[in-house]
């Protein structure tokens, strides 16, 4: 399935601090509001669902803990 967002400049200040810190172009964008969603390319190099509900989670959220009820 091809991805619906755009990467964002990588000269945006923002991507440049996230580079600093190990991140590579393509693994994440910004949405409207300004937060950071982590890209299935970032995703599956981790190797592991974190149980976040990340968006673009390609283990089927396999951690995610369920809800009480």
């Amino acid at each position: 399935m091809a991805p619906t967002y755009t990467l964002p400049d990588p000269n945006d200040p923002r991507c440049q601090r996230l580079y600093d810190t190990g991140y590579l172009h393509g693994d994440f964008y910004f949405t409207p509001e300004g937060y950071v969603v982590f890209t299935e390319q970032y995703l599956l190099r981790r190797g592991y669902c974190c149980g976040n509900r990340c968006r673009h989670c390609p283990y089927g959220h396999e951690a995610v803990r369920k809800a009480r009820g």
